[in-house]
């Protein structure tokens, strides 16, 4: 449109002349399903500002995943009292000094004079060289090829690191496998010098990640593949064995890049400190294209120091090192000094092995509560990994009665009723490709899942087990509609009878 026909269309715009219908006919394909406008918590979800155009804001990166479900809560008090609901949302472990055998944390950081300048892009020597020598200890003995500090990048968190790599990239199509972790498909759509493409893993096999899934990639010309491992959300990890078939396929023809964030937590040798990484297959540290993310907020239990490193190729880290002055600035330097004691292997050992006892407890006392409430594993076994259980609601057994007045069948809806007794999970969605902008919500094969995180302390767990029980017999008939733990439900209108039971009901519960 030129200058004048611009100039014409304010104008009509200040003279009353609507332009509405054009727009609206310009931007909407087609209206909420049936299905979406049965259910409150599903149009709430499509009426947040994240979903709607907006002059100037792209919008659809204003609330997803984990910051949509903790804006929801906030309306119910979460953030006024975060003390008295059980989060199984965030995708933290508990960071508190009261896990037996794991070394205590600084309760101060000394700050050196070095400490008070800007530090390099890519990290302090020093830190760099320990996250070397800890992967070389675990990952790399008896191999002539070794990774030295300039392998290493240090990086302010996990997504920033991510951020980076994808910042690097050249021209190419980018693979990476569906559910995973929410922030890749965002994260990805932010640079237009590739293009990322989802692909579906299979329910049937607990949406494992298969060699001929890989080779199926790199056969329609995808160049790079991004993928969690351990997987978020789904609790697997591939063993060793798969990841060498995988990596040998990939070998001078992809660049491979695993965020390995959850390696800590691996339950598959009787929790005896061991951990797996991409690392152990590596034959070239500098030739083969493998990039590997992890870094002390997850395994190391310090999410809130944002100290995370990429283990790779030199070509890669000095790259990698570069853009991080255009881009975050560099990671805290004194937490990475703090940080360098931390990473000596013996001392790693035996933190993993205090790590892995104490999480598993947690796993197995929340797979028992849920079998106990009715809901089987369904296509999935149990996970051997992370700190996440990916629930599928279908498999409540026995379903629930025809008559129920509580959909808890899908996981926005499951989501809805457990925010009602001060619970939070994650609505599987959100580790679906965009599913904002589906054309109807219960199509994703997502939908009817959602991720419950055990990272919290073992009183929060039963908290949240106690939450999704009530729900369960809410929607068997078994616990009045309104015996909630939030009393912000409607009177009016309501019987004498009613309030008396939804009275009766808050009083048991607060004593």
């Amino acid at each position: 449109m030129s200058f004048s026909g611009r100039r014409v269309s304010i104008l009509r715009s200040s003279a009353g002349i609507s332009t509405e219908g054009a727009r609206r006919a310009s931007t909407v394909i087609q209206g909420p399903s049936a299905n979406e406008l049965k259910s409150p918590i599903h149009s709430e979800f499509r009426s947040h500002p994240a979903h709607r155009p907006h002059a100037g804001l792209e919008t659809n990166r204003a609330s997803t995943g984990v910051v949509w479900c903790t804006e929801q809560a906030s309306k119910h008090g979460f953030i006024q009292h975060p003390e008295e609901w059980a989060n199984l949302g965030q995708g933290a472990p508990e960071v508190d000094d009261e896990i037996e055998g794991c070394f205590l944390r600084p309760e101060s950081i000394p700050l050196t004079s070095a400490g008070r300048e800007y530090g390099p892009t890519a990290g302090i020597k020093e830190m760099r060289a320990a996250v070397a020598n800890l992967y070389n200890d675990n990952y790399r003995k008896g191999m002539a090829s070794k990774y030295t500090w300039e392998n290493v990048c240090i990086v302010p968190g996990g997504r920033a690191g991510l951020i980076r790599i994808a910042a690097v990239l050249g021209n190419a199509y980018v693979g990476f496998f569906i559910p995973d972790y929410t922030a890749y498909n965002e994260m990805l759509s932010l640079f237009k010098n590739f293009v990322a493409i989802p692909s579906p893993l299979s329910g049937e096999d607990g949406y494992h990640i298969h060699a001929d899934k890989v080779a199926e990639e790199l056969a329609r010309g995808t160049s790079v593949i991004l993928t969690s491992n351990p997987r978020n959300p789904t609790g697997h990890s591939l063993s060793i064995e798969e990841l060498a078939r995988i990596q040998d396929i990939c070998r001078d023809r992809a660049t491979l890049i695993f965020d390995e964030f959850y390696a800590g937590y691996n339950y598959n040798h009787d929790c005896d400190g061991t951990t797996i990484s991409a690392a152990s297959n590596v034959i070239d540290v500098n030739d083969d294209d493998v990039l590997l993310i992890d870094g002390m907020t997850k395994r190391f239990r310090l999410p809130g120091w944002r100290v995370a490193w990429i283990v790779g190729p030199k070509d890669f880290i000095n790259a990698l090192g570069s853009c991080g002055s255009y881009l975050d600035g560099g990671t805290n330097v004194p937490f990475q000094e703090a940080a360098v004691s931390m990473l000596e292997p013996a001392k790693v050992q035996e933190e993993m092995k205090s790590l892995q006892t104490h999480f598993k407890i947690k796993r197995d006392y929340c797979l028992t509560r849920l079998h106990e409430i009715g809901f089987n594993r369904g296509d999935q076994d149990i996970p051997d990994s992370t700190f996440y259980i990916w629930l599928d609601l279908t498999t409540l057994d026995p379903p629930l009665p025809p008559n129920s007045g509580l959909d808890i069948s899908n996981g926005l809806s499951f989501f809805d009723a457990l925010l009602k007794e001060k619970a939070i999970v994650v609505p599987g969605i959100f580790f679906d490709l965009n599913p904002a902008k589906r054309r109807d919500l219960f199509d994703s094969p997502c939908h009817h899942f959602v991720r419950i995180s055990y990272g919290p302390k073992m009183e929060v767990l039963k908290m949240g087990m106690d939450a999704i029980e009530r729900v369960v017999k809410k929607a068997r008939g078994e616990v009045g509609m309104y015996d909630h733990a939030i009393s912000d439900e409607p009177t009016e209108g309501m019987s004498p009878k009613v309030k008396r039971h939804s009275a009766k009901g808050m009083g048991e519960r607060h004593r």
